[in-house]
């Protein structure tokens, strides 16, 4: 809800703020080893988002008030208005997410779990991770023997191909997307914390917001 009193109160749990700061290393750690091609370092990093994203999509459902996509899910309507507001003298203020924020909360899991589901499409054509094939094992195995079918092993190596390059492309995809999605959530965040006159940074690593203007 808006609000217009000025004092400090708890706002974000512990385990939100774990969340938000672990988001920020391994989403890190993610992109920077993907574009130097360190795929065991990108898997993991990528397994680690996607757990923390799993982990927060529970808890916008059972967790404390103002972490549940229902304390920042808000309609056309009202988004507009906040929007609207932006411009105004005295923008209205929200305990939790703002409107734009809560939307913002939404795009980013969503894109996040996009990237890492591709990713894991893309790891299992290589013949690794949990969405590998048997098929890939198979070969991979043969390979190793010395005893495979030359056609068959053509044959499948282009299906593969064409599989990794499908998903590594939308992965790409994705990816670059999450980026554009965080730096528009650091420039939103630091133009909020601009209008309202506080620091949203030290908020998420203290939990506490003022309750107005």
């Amino acid at each position: 809800m808006a609000t217009t009193e000025n004092t400090r109160i708890k706002v974000w749990d512990i385990a939100v703020r774990v969340f938000h700061w672990s988001l920020v290393v391994f989403f890190s750690v993610a992109y920077v080893s993907g574009e130097i091609e360190s795929a065991l370092l990108h898997a993991y990093a990528g397994y680690a988002v996607l757990a923390l994203v799993a982990f927060r999509i529970v808890w916008g459902l059972i967790g404390t008030k103002h972490a549940r996509f229902s304390d920042f899910i808000f309609g056309p309507e009202a988004t507009l208005r906040y929007a609207q507001s932006l411009f105004s003298s005295k923008p209205l203020h929200y305990l939790g997410h703002n409107p734009l924020g809560g939307w913002m909360v939404v795009a980013l899991l969503v894109c996040l779990i996009g990237a890492c589901w591709s990713g894991l499409e893309a790891y299992g054509a290589q013949g690794h991770g949990p969405l590998a094939s048997p098929g890939s094992a198979v070969i991979s195995q043969a390979a190793t023997n010395g005893d495979r079918d030359r056609r068959g092993e053509r044959e499948s190596k282009r299906r593969k191909s064409a599989g990794e390059e499908f998903w590594e492309e939308i992965h790409e995809a994705l990816s670059q997307l999450s980026l554009v999605l965080v730096l528009l959530h650091v420039i939103g965040v630091l133009i909020a914390s601009a209008l309202h006159r506080e620091n949203l940074t030290k908020a998420m690593l203290t939990g506490y917001k003022k309750t107005g203007p």
